[in-house]
């Protein structure tokens, strides 16, 4: 695996946290560690069940915003392409090669919409949620000025209370708009419940996930009595994507977590009541920290605080420990509980993040690392990219 980015000339511990060759041990912390063996693993897994389910696999790019992760997705799961969140976000795909681009958002500022429909242009399909009809205009005129098509997919608000339509009528009404409108291509539903994905309970997600399958199989139905034939009816996520892959009227997932996880993730749990990261998927992204101090003998300080990692989940998680815990954090510093002093300055320590989105935005790289060695620097290609 290589990336075309170039690291020539960049400074370990100033521009970048270390270069391909490096050993593990001489890495720069804190930083974004992956273990290319465990991404690859959790990548093929979810392509292969994607693929045994008759399912698209539409990565979250919102999760990594790394276009080498994503191309890594295409190549070793078969993704057809991503999602994102913001039209910016969005561009960085289709600027470094991704084909195929949905915003799972409604997307409203004028100038935004201009961006959003020059996207075709750079080669990729372009595809952009919507649930409200003053929406169309907008979207119309700006595709129409450019010379490209916007394709379309009606937002069902399907538990999460934010945006999106709720009754079916109006599903019939914002896609007939879509159809007539120049420029615009009526695509299909996006029906994506994100809050129930980090539910503790196996069934009270299953619950969760009926409410919707029930909502989007009477949309598809009176569309179809309309004429209309829905090409993408995306949602799932790690949570709950065999709920949707078993629904009989999904056709797309738009999965993130499952490729790299994070400690919230890690603690739901399965049909079986096992944490799905003790065997349904592996932990290949850390948060590697070092430790700059241990002044008191119970409690070791390390280099990762609130700067390096988002605690909106949780405090992360030691991997592969169970005698030190991470149990505080300020903004450079973050302590570990060593009731027996095992632990030295210098020593580096893996930390699982409590949520991997959030973090991996405050990062510029990723760090791949495979026996003992670093083999690929990644650039987080669209952080900040919050427009």
């Amino acid at each position: 695996m290589t990336s075309a980015t170039k690291l020539d000339g960049l400074d370990v511990g100033y521009d970048i946290p270390a270069l391909p060759g490096m050993r593990e041990g001489d890495i720069q912390t804190p930083c974004l560690l992956l273990d290319l063996d465990a991404l690859e693993r959790n990548i093929r897994k979810m392509g292969d069940y994607a693929r045994a389910h008759g399912m698209r696999l539409r990565v979250h790019g919102k999760m990594h915003k790394s276009v080498d992760v994503a191309k890594l997705q295409m190549e070793l799961g078969g993704a057809c392409g991503v999602c994102c969140q913001k039209v910016s976000e969005a561009e960085v795909f289709a600027r470094g090669g991704i084909s195929d681009v949905m915003l799972s958002n409604q997307v409203r500022d004028p100038a935004k919409i201009d961006r959003l429909a020059r996207l075709p242009k750079l080669g990729a399909r372009t595809l952009v949620c919507v649930d409200d009809p003053a929406n169309l205009a907008d979207l119309s005129e700006a595709a129409v000025r450019h010379g490209t098509t916007l394709e379309c997919l009606v937002e069902i608000d399907c538990g999460a209370g934010r945006c999106g339509v709720t009754t079916t009528p109006d599903v019939v009404k914002i896609s007939r708009a879509i159809e007539a409108a120049p420029g615009l291509k009526f695509a299909g539903l996006q029906a994506y419940q994100g809050a129930m994905q980090h539910l503790e309970s196996y069934a009270d997600r299953k619950a969760k996930v009926d409410v919707a399958v029930a909502m989007v199989t009477d949309a598809v139905a009176a569309l179809k009595a309309e004429g209309l034939d829905c090409d993408v009816v995306s949602g799932g996520g790690t949570g709950s994507y065999p709920f949707e892959s078993s629904s009989g009227v999904y056709n797309e997932l738009q999965c993130g977590s499952y490729a790299f996880m994070d400690a919230d993730y890690g603690r739901i749990l399965d049909s079986d009541g096992n944490r799905i990261d003790a065997g349904e998927w592996e932990n290949a992204l850390f948060l590697l920290t070092s430790i700059m101090s241990h002044a008191k003998a119970d409690k070791a300080i390390c280099d990762a605080g609130l700067k390096a990692q988002s605690v909106d989940s949780g405090l992360p998680v030691v991997f592969g420990r169970d005698d030190v815990t991470y149990v505080k954090c300020s903004d450079e510093h973050g302590e570990i509980a060593d009731p027996a002093g095992v632990l030295a300055v210098n020593d580096k320590l893996r930390l699982v993040p409590g949520h991997c989105d959030p973090t991996c935005n405050l990062h510029d790289w990723y760090v791949g690392v495979r026996g003992g060695r670093v083999e690929v620097v990644w650039p987080v290609s669209a952080r900040g990219k919050v427009y």
